[in-house]
């Protein structure tokens, strides 16, 4: 063969490669959106999450702490009423 053979090729075989590039090339911008609004819902989704369990985790230290305030609270009370108490019965 020489160098100077050319070869043809079908037309429905460009067509239908010239069909593809384009089906190809118009969903490139669909396709990358919808990978943007997935990963943006991921994320603020994993936000979301995060803010309840350190809202979660807040509370629960909240609560101890308010355990822990009551218990000194009442054992510092009960004393107070066993002293004074103690002096009525001593005086009557």
């Amino acid at each position: 063969m020489s160098d100077q053979t050319v070869l043809k090729v079908n037309s429905q075989i460009t067509d239908s490669i010239t069909q593809v590039n384009t089906k190809v090339l118009g969903e490139t911008p669909a396709m990358a959106m919808g990978n943007l609004l997935m990963s943006t819902s991921h994320a603020l989704s994993n936000a979301a999450h995060n803010a309840t369990a350190a809202q979660q985790q807040g509370q629960m230290s909240m609560q101890a702490a308010t355990v822990l305030g009551l218990n000194s609270l009442m054992s510092v009370g009960s004393s107070v009423i066993g002293r004074s108490s103690e002096e009525v019965i001593k005086k009557g």
